[in-house]
């Protein structure tokens, strides 16, 4: 079948190559606009984009994606269906464009996890299980009929990132077995069923926190957001403004206590921890504003936090 694929980021990345690797085509592909960033203001492509100049595939980068020109573009390729995995949501207009369809690669188990941050939140509240999901798209944000799911555990000590990985591998290979059941007619889209769970956006401000909780909570939330966009603390020295750290591993550890949540204990050498509401987390990793990501150990070796405090303790 012919494809027109639309993605932005390395997760899709992954499906856009199994795309390119099966017996489908690859008719055109779909990024957002170019942007610029830092302090010379570098112009920035996509992961996808990349992918789709070093592969010489048709690219549309359309700033509105209503616009007579774009929709006309896009017609003119006579795409089968449309593959979408991590881009923004499409007006009716296009999802409802091709004869076969357009369907959607999705980091959850729907109806569980439904927004922009499926693998953050399923780490943070701490799910045993997820997946990767196809559906066909329609009016409403990841609410279309599913076609395809698999399974996958989550370990113990996963990461944010480590499960990216992993669920990206598995959805390269959904993808393409979603496009198969499509061609051959075999494809039975079903209605989602069972409870719903958000998996909203997550902003700097959500990024903080909160020692209230107890150690094992802690150690989900800092392993949910690790490493992008890493969970933060705030700690102040003896004299001067308080200092934000990037935390990015943790070790919990339950036990009875009289200290008051999130107070600091460091001895100036390997450790540093804070106190929870049922025991303590000691800091693993971490980066200081301005600085590179360290181990513990390294970087109270360079840098003496004796009499800091968290500014939740203030």
């Amino acid at each position: 079948m012919r494809v027109v694929f639309f993605g932005t980021p390395d997760f899709a990345v992954e499906s856009l190559d199994a795309i390119m690797q099966s017996s489908h085509e690859v008719a055109a592909v779909v990024t957002v606009p170019d942007r610029q960033a830092g302090r010379g203001q570098k112009v920035i492509h996509s992961a996808v984009k990349d992918y789709a100049l070093a592969h010489n595939l048709p690219l549309l980068q359309p700033e509105k994606l209503r616009e007579p020109a774009f929709l006309e573009a896009l017609a003119s390729y006579r795409a089968d269906v449309f593959v979408v995995v991590a881009f923004r949501m499409l007006p009716e207009a296009v999802w409802n464009m091709p004869p076969r369809g357009t369907f959607n690669l999705h980091a959850s188990l729907l109806p569980r996890y439904r927004g922009a941050a499926p693998i953050n939140w399923a780490i943070i509240n701490g799910e045993s299980e997820t997946g990767v999901t196809t559906f066909l798209l329609n009016h409403n944000i990841d609410e279309g009929a599913i076609l395809l799911q698999e399974s996958t555990p989550i370990a113990p000590d996963e990461t944010a990132g480590s499960l990216h990985d992993r669920l990206a591998a598995m959805g390269r290979t959904l993808v393409v077995r979603t496009l198969d059941a499509l061609a051959d007619g075999t494809a039975a889209p079903r209605p989602q069923q069972g409870t719903p769970c958000p998996a909203p956006k997550i902003f700097k401000e959500d990024c903080r926190i909160d020692f209230g909780r107890t150690a094992a909570e802690v150690d989900r939330f800092v392993r949910g957001l690790s490493p992008y966009p890493a969970a933060t603390m705030t700690l102040r020295p003896p004299k001067g403004d308080e200092v934000t750290f990037k935390v990015y591993s943790v070790n919990p550890v339950a036990e009875p206590h009289d200290t008051p949540c999130s107070t600091l204990i460091c001895d100036g050498k390997k450790v540093l921890k804070l106190a929870t509401a049922d025991g303590f987390v000691q800091i693993l990793e971490l980066q200081m504003a301005g600085k590179k990501r360290n181990c513990v150990e390294d970087f109270l070796r360079g840098n003496s936090l004796t009499n800091w405090k968290s500014t939740q303790a203030d």
